[in-house]
């Protein structure tokens, strides 16, 4: 079989089960399927490119004395012949539209699985559940009055209806009226020395959740990381960089904790870390 013939089976081989590939994703997908069309839309298109480069990509080095120019009468009409008769090897021009066609083919076979991956997050990454008025409620289902904790008590919290939610857990912690040296622009957020701090600690994500109230810090018990909880729980030692992010409060007319917006920034280590 001619290496142009070989090479057409192969590429033509490799579309057609690119396409049965796309079209096992659309149906729901089987596993032990897909694999073996990937298998044959990828071993198709080698092949082939081996192919190609073997016999058709080059002719190699040609040396020959020069004969006279010009031609006889017998060489017209064999070159007359040779250009009138109808081959039905593919040509060159061929092979490299089906090359484009299995590439394209399989192209599309992998759209369907980054599809699969759902929608893309968004800002969602950047935001947590935390609303305007999410009242705060504690690990038993209770929400937060301003006289549940004691100057110098602690608690974990989330929003309420949203219990679950990981990146939103904050550590509540009630200072004295007075003690805590807000940032600026942070001076109505703790009402009636109450302060809350995200849980998650920027440098990997651990929870900090040790509350060391005669040195007013929070500590990291995974890399030791610890937090001036009296200065926006700045980072005073070990690997952390950034400070906890803080939860703007407010007390609304029930006497409930409740949160004024999310977080002054995203919680957690990732992309967003610009220290």
């Amino acid at each position: 079989m001619p290496a142009e013939r070989r090479i057409a089976v192969l590429l033509l081989a490799s579309t057609l089960a690119a396409l049965g590939l796309a079209g096992v994703y659309i149906a729901g997908g089987q596993p032990q399927a897909e694999g073996a069309l990937l298998g044959v839309a990828l071993a198709g298109i080698g092949f082939a490119l081996i192919l190609w480069a073997r016999g058709l990509s080059s002719e190699g080095a040609v040396v020959a004395e020069r004969g006279p120019l010009g031609g006889t009468v017998e060489d017209e009409e064999a070159v007359e012949e040779r250009v009138e008769e109808v081959t039905e090897e593919p040509g060159r021009r061929s092979v490299l539209r089906l090359f484009w066609a299995a590439g394209g083919a399989l192209a599309l076979s992998a759209v369907f699985p980054i599809r699969s991956l759902g929608p893309a997050p968004g800002n969602a990454l950047l935001r947590t559940a935390w609303r305007p008025g999410s009242r705060l409620m504690d690990t038993d289902g209770r929400l937060v009055r301003v006289d549940t904790l004691q100057v110098g008590g602690t608690l974990t919290a989330f929003p309420q209806g949203a219990e679950k939610a990981g990146d939103s857990s904050v550590i509540l912690i009630r200072l004295e009226e007075g003690q805590l040296q807000p940032r600026p622009g942070r001076e109505s957020w703790s009402p009636r020395g109450y302060v809350a701090y995200s849980k998650i600690c920027p440098h990997v994500g651990c929870p900090v959740g040790l509350y060391q109230a005669d040195t007013h810090e929070l500590l990291c018990p995974c890399h030791q990381s610890t937090f001036d909880v009296l200065d926006g729980a700045r980072p005073n030692f070990g690997p952390a960089t950034r400070s906890l992010p803080q939860l703007p409060l407010a007390v609304d007319p029930q006497g409930f904790l409740i949160a004024q917006d999310d977080f002054d920034e995203p919680v957690g280590p990732g992309f967003w870390n610009r220290d």
